[in-house]
């Protein structure tokens, strides 16, 4: 049986591994903030299913059996997000939690339903594919991370991390959204930057500059050419 413990733990294995990371033990703890025990435990049972593979080194590998339940859950989360967004008008920055909640509940019925309504392709109001880019995907399509972008240049906001609803929020206060324009003005010594956004200039730390992708603004585009 597919609980939604499992669920979780496997959609969080393919999370991880697509954006690059080894996956172990500490990583899920880390991802689903639970005890070290408790994916221990879990882990156990995802084994004993045939769900996951344990490697001699700690790294956890989904079987095919594995991956098939995580991607599936991964598309009703994507799906159910830009329901919220597109069909309710709920603001993108509380769109994942709440599909945190809604994904395991979608019947393949209803999935079926959101994917003629929506499109089976598309991105989700962060920015970001069903299946998270690696870092270095994203370079080879000419984005870069903020906190990289160069003073005196124009960049659109592509994508970003969308764990985190109070950064989300604290960006969205700020201008800094998908498909948001901006301008870097300056590169502090604090490590912070100054923005021009649709709020007027910003300050914003390095963190969270670190948790946005950016793509040059077509103006600037043109003059580099």
């Amino acid at each position: 049986m597919i609980t939604i413990s499992k669920e979780d733990y496997l959609k969080a294995v393919l999370e991880a591994e697509s954006e690059g990371e080894h996956v172990i033990s500490a990583t899920l703890a880390h991802r689903l903030a639970v005890s070290a025990p408790a994916v221990t435990m879990a882990l156990r049972r995802l084994k004993r299913d045939g769900l996951v593979a344990v490697r001699a080194d700690g790294r956890v590998e989904l079987t095919a059996a594995g991956r098939k339940v995580a991607l599936r859950t991964m598309v009703r989360h994507h799906l159910i997000e830009r329901m919220l967004a597109e069909v309710f008008g709920m603001e993108w920055y509380r769109v994942h939690d709440e599909a945190e909640r809604l994904e395991h509940a979608v019947s393949a019925e209803f999935e079926a339903k959101l994917a003629e309504k929506l499109g089976p392709a598309g991105t989700c109001p962060h920015g970001n594919p069903v299946v998270p880019e690696r870092n270095e995907v994203r370079r080879r399509r000419g984005l870069r991370l903020l906190s990289e972008a160069n003073p005196g240049k124009s960049y659109q906001v592509s994508s970003m991390y969308e764990r985190d609803s109070a950064l989300l929020r604290f960006l969205d206060e700020r201008g800094i959204r998908p498909g948001a324009k901006l301008r870097v003005l300056e590169r502090n010594y604090d490590q912070t930057m100054t923005l021009m956004t649709d709020k007027h200039k910003v300050s914003l730390g390095g963190p969270a500059a670190e948790k946005v992708w950016v793509a040059p603004a077509a103006a600037d585009k043109l003059r580099n050419r």
